[in-house]
């Protein structure tokens, strides 16, 4: 076994969950943590690490280093991970969108490292390590983004994509770009429309009586408004030439329901939408 112990820069709800997923697993190792010292504090309690350390400690003493903090603070740690990761550690990131990820990453390891873009498909509107779990990334697809979108042929990535496995999540491979492309309309699109929704709905029914008349479908809808920018303002500005095309198609898409309000040629468009949800979330 290669990797004996893993540092996650970033213990939050991604970085903890994974911390306790892989203890889940039967990962034997040790689990550093490095973030604030009251975060450190509670992933102690929760068992998502065994110990809290500085970065430079931490990496140094990394087979895996797992980045699990917002997209920008990735980038700017990039360098210093690389000062200080051994020369066989593998590092791989939890970033929602990769291409400014995997660019910086390879301007700064060139081959010095071996660097693996990821992302799991996989998370909560609340944050922190409180809310971590070690079934987080269970029945989840784990995006892995090598620069061509090809993994390395190298012992350390098949670990890496045999504790994946292990803590119950699909592997998927995918160049940086197609996966910044795809996430566009699976996730980041979905969270504009419910917090658009959300914003459209208070404005226009602000008697709090009338909020009370609420169905499961507005429940369903707005989840996602629960969402903090914190988290998704790194991803809206790394996404955003993706997002500007994907809005656009999804206002005309709009248009198009309300100059047809009643028309028959809507019912096609139910009926497409039924089998696309079908296919998306088979009963």
């Amino acid at each position: 076994m290669q990797i004996q112990t893993v540092s996650i820069l970033g213990v939050g709800l991604i970085g903890g969950s994974f911390g306790l997923a892989l203890r889940a697993a039967g990962f034997g190792g040790r689990i550093l943590g490095v973030s604030s010292p009251r975060t450190i504090e509670a992933a102690l309690r929760r068992g998502a690490v065994d110990a809290g350390m500085s970065l430079p400690e931490a990496v140094a003493a990394a087979d895996l280093v797992y980045l699990a903090q917002p997209i920008g603070r990735i980038v700017e740690l990039l360098p210093e991970v690389e000062r200080y990761a051994p020369p066989n550690c593998l590092v791989t990131d939890a970033g929602s969108t990769k291409r400014a990820i995997v660019e910086r990453a390879s301007e700064v390891f060139g081959a010095s490292r071996c660097f693996i873009g990821g992302h799991p498909m996989a998370g909560k509107a609340q944050r922190g390590v409180e809310r971590s779990e070690a079934d987080l990334f269970r029945g989840a697809v784990y995006v892995l983004t090598p620069p061509h979108g090809r993994l390395p042929e190298l012992p350390i990535v098949r670990e890496l994509l045999n504790w994946i496995e292990k803590i119950g999540a699909v592997p998927w491979v995918l160049a940086p770009d197609v996966h910044d492309e795809v996430v566009t309309w699976t996730s980041h699109l979905p969270q504009l429309v419910s917090s658009a929704l959300a914003l459209s709905v208070s404005r226009h029914l602000d008697d709090p009586e009338h909020l009370k008349v609420v169905g499961p479908g507005l429940r369903d809808m707005t989840r996602l408004a629960q969402s903090s920018y914190d988290i998704w303002r790194d991803i809206l500005t790394t996404n955003g030439d993706n997002l500007q095309g994907a809005l656009e198609q999804y206002i005309a898409q709009l248009k198009h329901f309300r100059d047809h309000l009643g028309a028959p040629e809507l019912e096609s468009d139910f009926e497409a939408a039924r089998r696309v949800r079908e296919k998306l979330f088979p009963t």
